[in-house]
């Protein structure tokens, strides 16, 4: 028999979230036979509303999970108001012992269900900060893929959901099969749910103007060893009196801002142009390839050379850019 999986639909549902499962679980094959049924289900059967203002026409109720093995909730555009019926389904399956996994914002329908009391998960970083406050027995992981803790698992927003069901698939029945079915879906294949989520991560507001030229200044020299002095001198004031002016602006230190800056730099010189590493590091003052090597692991989870290779704006043929770092 194939494995059985039960999409709930919270509304207004997520069409997207909505169709990964079907997508990827469709198209295993076992022995030539479907490794997956998947059934939609909402807790009221019938026309469901979705983020993108159509109606969805959903056959099944919440009753479908009582045969299913797994229980996927998909996200949904009201995520700080769960479903009390969804909830109380969810936490029923997995008082059955049913394997319960969810998509983007359907992370807050197995919070409110209590099965992430005391567990790692996470879910889309910009609701984050809301399902840290609203259930703070939640080990968040906020900038993961996916998290597995025992039979519960949670992904992050969008087209993590696809890195979640390929891990299951993977799960299932191996790595081969995981691999064939991103191949046929057109996707990556399957990656590890550590991974960080590509989210912009800006610096708080600048509340003041003090700074701004030798802001300005720095951004215009980023390939040039910086030191707190260089900035002092250029601002005209002692260090002391650039940190407390700069932290009181920028919400972060005169090196903490820099670094950032860099490193931001290297991901545009990565993503728009073909350089070699270590001229990459060098434009945008890391100094060598393997500091900055050091420094995209920490802050994107991926090497610089992977990082490219998934975010590169250009191809590889002869209209590449190879050396503009202006």
């Amino acid at each position: 028999m194939p494995h059985r999986v039960a999409v709930i639909a919270p509304s207004p549902v997520s069409m997207f979230n909505l169709a990964i499962p079907e997508m990827l679980f469709g198209k295993v094959e076992v022995d030539g036979r479907p490794g997956y049924e998947v059934l939609v289900c909402a807790a009221d059967p019938g026309p469901v509303p979705t983020t993108g203002g159509l109606d969805l026409s959903v056959r099944h109720g919440l009753d479908a999970l009582r045969e299913a093995d797994t229980v996927v909730v998909a996200g949904t555009g009201a995520p700080f108001e769960p479903e009390p019926r969804i909830v109380a389904a969810v936490r029923e399956a997995a008082d059955a012992g049913k394997r319960i996994a969810s998509i983007c914002t359907g992370a807050f329908q197995l919070a409110e269900a209590g099965l992430l009391h005391g567990r790692r998960a996470t879910t889309y970083w910009a609701h984050a900060d809301e399902l840290r406050k609203r259930y703070p027995q939640v080990h968040l992981q906020g900038d993961v893929l996916y998290v597995q803790d025992g039979p519960y698992l949670t992904s992050s927003g969008y087209a993590a959901g696809i890195d979640l069901c390929l891990h299951i698939i993977r799960t299932d029945y191996g790595a081969a099969v995981a691999n064939e079915v991103a191949r046929l879906a057109l996707v990556a294949p399957v990656r590890p749910g550590g991974q960080t989520q590509f989210t912009h991560t800006p610096l708080p507001p600048e509340r003041g103007t003090a700074c701004a030229d030798t802001r300005g200044w720095a951004m215009r020299n980023l390939d040039k060893p910086l030191t707190l002095t260089d900035l002092a001198r250029h601002s005209g004031v002692s260090v002391r009196t650039l940190t407390r002016r700069f932290h009181a602006e920028s919400g972060v230190s005169p090196l903490q801002w820099l670094l950032h800056q860099r490193i931001e730099r290297a991901r545009e010189l990565l993503e728009t142009t073909t350089l070699p590493m270590d001229q990459v590091a060098a434009a945008c003052g890391l100094g060598t390839a393997d500091s900055l090597r050091a420094h995209m692991v920490r802050r994107t989870g991926l090497t610089p050379s992977a990082y490219r290779t998934q975010f590169s704006r250009l191809g590889t043929g002869p209209d590449a850019v190879t050396s503009s770092v202006a």
